[in-house]
């Protein structure tokens, strides 16, 4: 397995780098894309990370949800290789992938390489801790396992709740970005539908807080999202901080610069940094580690790109944008992905496409529980924040994830798929108590 070559190597397998590998195997065609693409990615499973924090409160079944890519690498005629990225050569074109090892730390699979022509980075990025003096005890939500990890925790002290003497629990969550602002929502409806299982002697107050050091939640969204959202959570009994800073984390508190707030729970939320490891591939960088790219997607290096969260991607052809990069935002990768397909299937056939890549927001939409959301979709529609609430906007935030899917596994088996949860929600409860 050490002299493996692909034309095309995909390193992560988040949203951009998934669908990239799908539109590349579909356009290649059975034959070809399983020898030409190649997907690599350290899990065997996919979940689509905007919905890491309804894994986290139980509410999204990971087991319902996970996607092989194994099983997707067969339906679009790519291949995928298990592994966790160790070393990364532009120069030689050549990549290492860490050993697999067996929790006693046998080898189970030895060090691996794999050479290719063309390499793309999708490797996306973490939380950003800043510094704070014991953050690192914090739950943090960046891969399936930290959220499915959180879960435990959640569900051990709802029931350590139920049986106490005070009757509560408490959940800080550091961050009022989209995750933190959705999580809160998301815990809210997994205790709620815990509560309808127990008895009235069993039933606990749950208090949670949205700890923020900027004078509002979703700072990045128009103004009306923020006080949308807030005036939602607070109607659901969360406690929104705005202006406090984490001073440090503690095992059963937050101290922040408004002082301190009590936790049984505490989930880092705040800022987002790709990884330290992206230093030593050889590749520009900027200060928060991600890889710096042109207009076209390409790093310093040649025949190698980047997409998504990992890339630092100018953001050209939008008024008053222009000096900014392109926001870590799903619909970012995917249409990253979309362009990175024509791209690569031009180098291919000896061709190169110099359009550059011009990305348009379409808005952002939050769900903040079950029948509720609120957003603005831009683009034309009804001006340049045309708002939206309610059961419109909910089912706008399902169709992102449904078009997701789309991309990954064709039309029609989406509207099967669609049609498969919604029956499932009509006969299940959402908490997931295994």
């Amino acid at each position: 397995m050490a002299g493996m070559h692909y034309d095309i190597v995909i390193v992560g397998g988040g949203a951009g780098g998934l669908e990239l590998a799908a539109r590349l195997g579909r356009k290649l065609g059975p034959k070809a894309g399983k020898e030409r693409v190649l997907l690599i990615d350290r899990s065997s499973f996919h979940i689509w990370k905007p919905t890491l924090h309804e894994v986290a409160a139980g509410t999204l079944d990971t087991h319902q949800e996970g996607l092989s890519y194994s099983i997707l690498g067969r339906a679009n005629h790519f291949s995928f290789l298990l592994g966790d990225l160790d070393s990364f050569d532009p120069v030689a074109k050549r990549l290492s992938l860490k050993p697999i090892l067996a929790e006693a730390g046998k080898v189970l699979v030895p060090e691996r390489g794999v050479t290719f022509s063309w390499g793309v980075l999708a490797i996306g990025s973490g939380s950003n801790l800043f510094g704070t003096p014991g953050a690192d005890q914090a739950h943090l939500l960046e891969r399936t396992e930290d959220a499915e990890a959180f879960h435990t925790r959640l569900l051990a002290a709802f029931m350590k709740a139920s049986f106490s003497t005070e009757k509560s629990m408490s959940v800080a969550i550091v961050g009022g970005g989209a995750t933190g602002v959705e999580l809160s929502a998301e815990l809210i409806e997994a205790h709620r539908e815990l509560l309808g299982s127990l008895g009235s002697e069993q039933r606990f107050r749950l208090d949670i807080a949205i700890v923020e050091a900027a004078p509002r939640i979703l700072g990045g969204l128009p103004e009306k999202i923020s006080d949308q959202a807030t005036v939602a959570l607070e109607r659901k009994g969360v406690r929104v901080h705005t202006g406090a800073k984490v001073v440090a984390v503690h095992a059963d508190r937050l101290e922040t610069s408004q002082g301190d707030i009590p936790a049984d729970l505490i989930v880092w939320a705040a800022g987002v940094k790709a990884a330290p490891t992206n230093a030593g591939y050889g590749l520009e960088i900027n200060r928060t580690n991600q890889f710096v790219v042109n207009e076209r997607l390409e790093t310093s290096a040649p025949d190698v790109w980047a997409l998504g969260d990992c890339a630092a991607a100018p953001w050209i052809g939008t008024a008053g944008k222009e000096g900014r990069i392109i926001p870590a935002r799903a619909q970012a990768a995917h249409q990253q992905a979309s362009y990175l397909a024509k791209a690569l299937i031009a180098r291919l056939g000896q061709r190169r496409v110099e359009a550059p890549f011009v990305y348009r927001d379409f808005g952002s939409l939050l769900s903040l529980g079950e029948n509720k959301g609120v957003g603005a979709l831009m683009g034309g529609l009804g001006g340049p924040n045309f708002f939206v609430e309610g059961l419109i906007a909910k089912w706008a935030y399902i169709s992102l994830h449904l078009d997701h899917h789309r991309a990954i596994m064709g039309t029609p088996k989406t509207i099967v798929l669609a049609l498969a949860r919604l029956l499932q929600q009509r006969v299940a409860g959402r908490l997931k108590l295994h």
